[in-house]
């Protein structure tokens, strides 16, 4: 006979069952799969220690973050444009992290749709109306994450920070924002700044001093940070992998992570950086519980 938190502890995660077979493509709860290896659905017994394996573990250090989702991550191996597999595993990776009840905040790119005024080719292109472009790529981006993030079954909105059809994004203000966060839903951030002249990077570090989130994770294809882009490594070169890093050595040593403008601001407002591989299965909640070993963690 099962006691009465235990029972309830059963009923909470049957009806987190029954929602995630009715909305979600992949069936998470806390991070961990409703079913087993051969697909069947779990039995009670299983349900329930993994509910209890839930309570024991699911506390996460980060209780809110900024999410730093780059275009080019989502163009995938297309190098332009949204990759859909690419797109459909981040919206898992995401609802997966939110499961253990962490506030998400997620500033997108637009590389993969528009990469500056040099990839135009056209000479004396303004640069001022070039970042317009640029920006508006990020909302069109957030608009895709938003609603794939939605379609399983998570609660989300997208949040311009440029002038836009309400039809399409609601402007973004940092109450709203605070305000949408509390209410349990991932917010995703379009339009940078709303400024020339400004990377997404910089409006990363801004969104999150502005809605007090305790950490930004950057999104890569690698894992981490290196003394030198192991992705662009000739054959027997080799580079150096770093655990943890201060804003001040990232600086003296030269290492790209970030714009001078976006890691100056997370050092003063006392922000710290993870740094990960985003197609990393489970990176996102790992970060969230702070585990630092899935990338390279820069404090100030």
């Amino acid at each position: 006979m099962i006691g009465i938190s235990a029972q309830y502890g059963l009923n909470t995660c049957l009806r987190l069952k029954k929602f995630f077979l009715k909305n979600a493509s992949e069936k998470y709860v806390c991070g961990r799969s409703l079913f087993s290896s051969n697909q069947s659905l779990l039995s009670s017994e299983d349900l329930l220690k993994n509910h209890n394996i839930c309570n024991e573990r699911s506390n996460p250090v980060f209780k809110r973050i900024l999410l730093k989702l780059s275009g080019e991550a989502l163009a995938g191996t297309r190098g332009i444009g949204i990759d859909s597999n690419v797109l459909s595993y981040a919206a898992s990776e995401i609802a997966k992290a939110k499961s253990l009840g962490v506030e998400i905040a997620i500033m997108v790119g637009g590389g993969n749709f528009f990469r500056g005024a040099s990839a135009l080719g056209i000479p004396n292109f303004d640069r001022a109306q070039a970042d317009g472009v640029g920006m508006l790529a990020t909302c069109m981006n957030a608009m895709i994450v938003q609603s794939a993030i939605q379609s399983i079954g998570v609660e989300s909105v997208s949040l311009s920070a440029i002038a836009f059809s309400h039809q399409l994004m609601e402007p973004y203000s940092r109450t709203a924002a605070q305000a949408h966060l509390a209410a349990g839903r991932v917010v995703v951030l379009g339009g940078g700044t709303g400024m020339p002249f400004c990377t997404t990077d910089t409006a990363a570090a801004q969104r999150a001093a502005e809605i007090h989130a305790d950490v930004i994770l950057k999104a890569t294809k690698v894992d981490g940070i290196y003394s030198r882009d192991p992705l662009k490594l000739k054959h027997g070169e080799v580079a150096e992998r770093y655990d943890k890093l201060s804003y001040n050595e990232v600086v003296e040593k030269g290492l790209g992570v970030m714009d001078a403008t976006a890691m100056i601001l997370c050092r003063e407002q006392k922000i710290p950086l993870m740094v990960f591989n985003v197609m990393q299965p489970g990176a996102i909640m790992k970060a969230a519980m702070g585990d630092a070993t899935i990338g390279t963690l820069v404090t100030f």
